[in-house]
């Protein structure tokens, strides 16, 4: 549970999601409790200190001049640097901040083989930073996050391209959260984490056990359904639906995804969708052998024809799943996940796994009176 110490919790809340999203964190939970709390849900999570340090950062970045003056208009204060090793006086003139940023990256500087963070401005921010730069050649620009001093190197020469790094003692790891924070933006208050809790697996396993067994009862009902249906079609049928979520698990796993009840839901709906196409197939293909005395040109009919149906069925699906993950957050992205990748290896399943089995049955098998 994270704390606010101010009322932009709306603002909060989007910052605090674009960070997780941006990390990679599955099916993330993120909501409003009160009016200065957020709770912030994060299943298989295998770093929580990287993340309680990123959502810890109010990831304020300002430039600043470096002055010996402390009689400047502007005022100056005295700042530490980032690794403590020095003071600086900085103006408290702001010449440019985070709000200016469009983007931030981690980048090996080829020069120095040092790690740094590069950004890019929009038009405004581009046209402040090369007039700073220009009337300031030869001084100091305090790079400044959270009111300490990343870096102070020299001006040599004015930057009006829009861009620039950030060096400093970074590892690889370091600029890449850096580049997260200044990318999803600064925070409209200082947060704290008020509550933490590690709930191990055991506490939702009646659940993930529940669901797991609905996926079996389902999965079985249906082998034995196409099987009775279908005979030989009906086991090509259930071959294919077996390697569609292999396939589908194996995906999954590259993604790392974690397994959750939506995904589970996910992929039972999957498991329905593959059997209807190939459902629809083979109904289609009845129908072609009435009218069709050769049985590879009326099977090769059946695909043909039924492939409309089965496409405009699984695309609009395909349709509803994108928006469901580009607009929604949390379980409702881990289940538009599943159910996407399930359309793709549901339709690869059956028009090349499928059909190359069916093909192959019906040339060998051109010659019975009766195939289904």
């Amino acid at each position: 549970m994270i704390q606010l110490k101010s009322s932009s919790q709306n603002q909060a809340i989007e910052i605090v999601r674009r960070r997780v999203d941006e990390i990679g964190t599955n099916e993330p939970n993120i909501l409003k409790r009160g009016n200065d709390r957020i709770l912030v849900e994060l299943p298989g999570l295998d770093n929580p200190d990287r993340i309680k340090s990123l959502l810890g950062k109010t990831a304020n970045l300002t430039f600043r001049f470096v002055t010996q003056n402390e009689e400047e208009s502007f005022g100056t204060e005295r700042l530490s640097f980032l690794d403590g090793s020095d003071e600086s006086i900085v103006s408290k003139r702001i010449i440019l901040s985070g709000d200016n940023l469009i983007d931030a990256q981690p980048r090996m500087d080829s020069e120095s083989n040092q790690t740094v963070v590069t950004f890019n401005l929009d038009r405004v921010g581009a046209k402040k930073f090369a007039r700073a730069t220009t009337t300031g050649v030869g001084k100091k620009l305090a790079i400044i996050l959270d009111g300490k001093i990343i870096s102070a190197p020299n001006i040599v020469e004015p930057i009006v391209g829009g861009s620039g790094q950030i060096t400093g003692d970074f590892t690889f790891q370091s600029a890449t959260d850096l580049a997260l924070l200044l990318r999803s933006g600064a925070l409209p208050a200082p947060m704290k984490i008020i509550e933490e809790r590690t709930v191990g697996p055991d506490l939702g396993q009646d659940s993930i056990n529940a669901g797991i067994l609905s996926l079996i009862i389902g999965f079985t009902l249906v082998v034995l359904f196409m099987f009775v249906k279908y005979k030989i079609f009906g086991l090509i049928a259930n071959i294919t639906l077996i390697s569609n979520l292999l396939l589908l698990l194996g995906v999954l796993t590259l993604f790392e995804a974690t397994l959750t009840l939506p995904g589970i839901a996910g992929i039972i709906l999957t498991v329905g969708m593959a059997v209807d196409a190939n459902v629809l197939i083979y109904e289609r293909i009845k129908e072609e052998i009435k009218n069709e005395n050769n049985k590879i040109l009326a099977f090769d009919s059946g695909y043909v024809k039924s492939r409309s149906t089965i496409l405009d069925a699984n695309i609009t699906t395909l349709i509803a799943a994108i928006i469901l993950f580009l607009l929604g957050s949390g379980p409702v992205k881990g289940f538009a996940l599943t159910l996407g990748v399930g359309i793709l290896s549901t339709l690869f399943s059956v028009y090349f796994i499928a059909r190359l089995m069916t093909a192959q049955y019906v040339i060998k098998n051109k010659d019975k009176e009766k195939l289904i």
